[in-house]
């Protein structure tokens, strides 16, 4: 193999690594259904990454047929949508594990014979591909880490919880001057990006104002003891009826504890909210809400990004510049939960602003839409099959979110009224 190729065998194996430790505490009558009607059941996240992976690395680079042929349509997205995927017949555990075993030594076959240079068809061209099945692999874990929330307390206890750092000490929130002005957006030439990512791009901004931190449970605490949830003022139309219509007076995952207070259940059980940690698992229209309460707004996707990334010269790949290391940034699955506002000021990006990367993904006010010049690769129904649908964009990832699927120009996009995501949110303010 070249350098390269011995490079992105050694990414796969170490995504699959973390695949199937995470489906190891399992139990295999959960992994079989559904959590709710709008996940999938795990088994099926689990065939669909081997067919995804043998689609793109077996069947269309090698051109071989694939193992379950009758099951295809089956592991397809877009063809079983989630509503589906727990009334048919799937593969088991063993079944699945089986698949993914015997994808994965055709697909190193394929790699070997890969031809990965910078002159090679677009699809290889310093491993795309495998960049891209890499990635999907890695996404997938974190949906498969929503489902498992879902589930009753107990039923998945997650192996090896890293301890969280300390929280800040006291003064250390407030508001960060950003100048705007002019920079580039998106991702760069190097290296793997998602289409809709791409084309890098000019945008100029006015001078604005953005939260050093992401809302905490504290912040929202004072909301909801405002009347936050009740006060019609504060809401959308949109997001008021959804609010009423589904009974909404917390983040998801909070509970009362029948004597006036909160309690908010984890993947093994329930306590009192940690007001040092970040809100987590509230709808954009929730987030969208507390701003008005408290002054501010959300920021715009190119806002978040202009923060995040832009120096004033270049945008990074990392708030901090480049690379990742656990004490900049709560990735990885580690902690399976957000970690305290202020645990890791050397992730700071270069305006000042902290947790940018990890902990909760944060929403912005922007509908996910196609940059400037987009084109669609290698297939249109990644991204630009979203295009207009009222997705609102979220920047940063969270605790759940792999290194590899982590950078200051990824877009996750999603419903506004989603919860189960690990998404929280930070204000920005106009600056006259």
């Amino acid at each position: 193999m070249t350098d390269l190729a011995t490079v992105l065998a050694g990414r796969l194996e170490a995504t699959r690594g973390r695949t199937l430790a995470l489906y190891e505490p399992l139990p295999p009558k959960h992994a079989e259904r559904p959590p709710a009607p709008f996940m999938s059941p795990p088994v099926w996240d689990l065939g669909h990454i081997a067919a995804y992976e043998e689609l793109w690395l077996v069947q269309r680079l090698s051109g071989w047929e694939s193992l379950h042929p009758d099951l295809q349509r089956v592991y397809d997205a877009f063809e079983t949508p989630r509503a589906m995927r727990g009334d048919i017949p799937l593969l088991d555990l063993v079944g699945c594990r089986d698949y993914l075993d015997r994808v994965r030594e055709r697909a190193l076959a394929s790699l070997a014979a890969a031809d990965l240079s910078d002159d090679a068809d677009e699809l290889t061209r310093r491993g795309a591909v495998f960049e891209l099945v890499i990635q999907h692999e890695a996404q997938h874990t974190e949906t498969v880490l929503q489902a498992l929330k879902l589930f009753p307390p107990g039923t998945y206890r997650p192996p090896n919880r890293r301890e969280a750092p300390d929280p800040a000490p006291a003064g250390g929130s407030g508001r960060v001057p950003v100048p705007g002005g002019r920079f580039l957006m998106g991702a760069g030439g190097d290296g793997f990006a998602y289409d809709c990512e791409r084309p890098r791009h000019e945008r100029e901004l006015r001078p604005f104002a953005l939260d050093r931190f992401p809302v905490s449970n504290a912040r929202h605490l004072a909301f909801m003891e405002d009347g936050g949830y009740a006060r019609q003022d504060l809401w959308s139309g949109e997001g008021w009826r959804w609010r009423t219509e589904n009974g909404v007076e917390a983040p998801l995952y909070w509970e009362r504890d029948g004597e006036g207070g909160w309690v908010v259940r984890s993947y093994e059980d329930a306590a009192p909210p940690d007001p040092s940690l970040p809100v987590c698992h509230v709808s954009f229209y929730e987030a969208e809400a507390h701003a008005r309460w408290a002054g501010g707004r959300l920021p715009t996707e190119d806002e978040w990004e202009f923060a995040a990334a832009w120096n004033g010269e270049e945008s990074l790949e990392m708030p901090w510049g480049d690379g990742w290391s656990a004490d900049r940034a709560n990735l990885d699955q580690l902690t399976f939960g957000p970690s305290p506002i202020g645990g890791h000021p050397e992730g700071r990006s270069p305006w000042g602003c902290e947790q940018m990367l990890g902990d909760v993904w944060e929403w912005t006010s922007t509908t996910f839409g196609p940059y400037p010049g987009f084109r669609a690769f290698p297939y249109p129904e990644y991204a630009e099959v979203f295009f207009g649908g009222g997705y609102r964009v979220l920047r940063g990832g969270s605790w759940a979110t792999q290194p590899v699927a982590a950078r200051t120009s990824f877009r996750n996009w999603d419903h506004p009224y989603r919860r189960q995501i690990f998404a929280g949110f930070r204000l920005a303010w106009d600056v006259d």
